[in-house]
């Protein structure tokens, strides 16, 4: 099997990201986005998805995190479609429910090409350090749209925010772990009736 990895470099007016993404992996992260919480949420996604990642960026950090955050997220999309070439052999959809204390998230996953993102959480604080909770469902937003893939992450329930946009953090790489893996019995085919994805 040749390796599933893509280094995409985003240099605008407003950031500069390189981003490199290594599906079979052990999860060993660096990451530094200048956005600290940030950093974080991508660290325990390549754990917990047996994910290599490789982030540095720099923005407008003067300014807000908004198109750091973005931009990262929308690198990181582009890298799982480059990773996952034509898709062929893998399991495609899967899902994880993940709890952190008293949050549980939920997050599942098809790889089929089709981009889509539904986001069903609420937040009670603004930020969660350096990040606006307003950005979080953007950011899986841009993940979705920029990956192909259709994303739906959901908190079921929590009281405190950085647990619960952890608890969906690490189901999303959970469930992208479980659904870029090769089924075998698959014998290299295109997962889909269609013949193409």
């Amino acid at each position: 099997m040749s390796e599933r990895t893509a280094t995409i470099h985003r240099r605008t007016g407003e950031t500069d990201v390189a981003l490199t993404l290594v599906l079979d992996g052990t999860g060993r992260a660096e990451v530094a986005t200048g956005i600290g919480f940030l950093d974080h949420m991508l660290t325990l996604f390549a754990k917990h998805g047996l994910f290599d990642i490789t982030v540095q960026a720099q923005g407008d950090l003067h300014i807000d995190e908004h198109h750091t955050a973005e931009d990262v997220c929308i690198c990181l999309g582009q890298a799982l479609d480059g990773a996952l070439g034509e898709r062929r052999g893998i399991v495609r959809t899967a899902h994880s429910y993940v709890p952190m204390d008293e949050a549980l998230g939920f997050v599942a996953v098809d790889l089929g090409g089709r981009p889509y993102a539904v986001f069903d959480a609420e937040f009670v604080t603004p930020r969660v350090g350096q990040l606006g909770t307003d950005l979080i469902a953007h950011l899986f937003e841009s993940i979705a749209t920029h990956g192909r893939l259709n994303l739906h992450a959901r908190v079921l329930y929590g009281r405190n925010d950085h647990h619960k946009v952890e608890a969906l953090f690490k189901a999303f790489g959970r469930a992208l772990d479980a659904a870029t893996r090769i089924d075998e019995r698959a014998g290299g085919a295109v997962p889909s009736t269609k013949g193409t994805l």
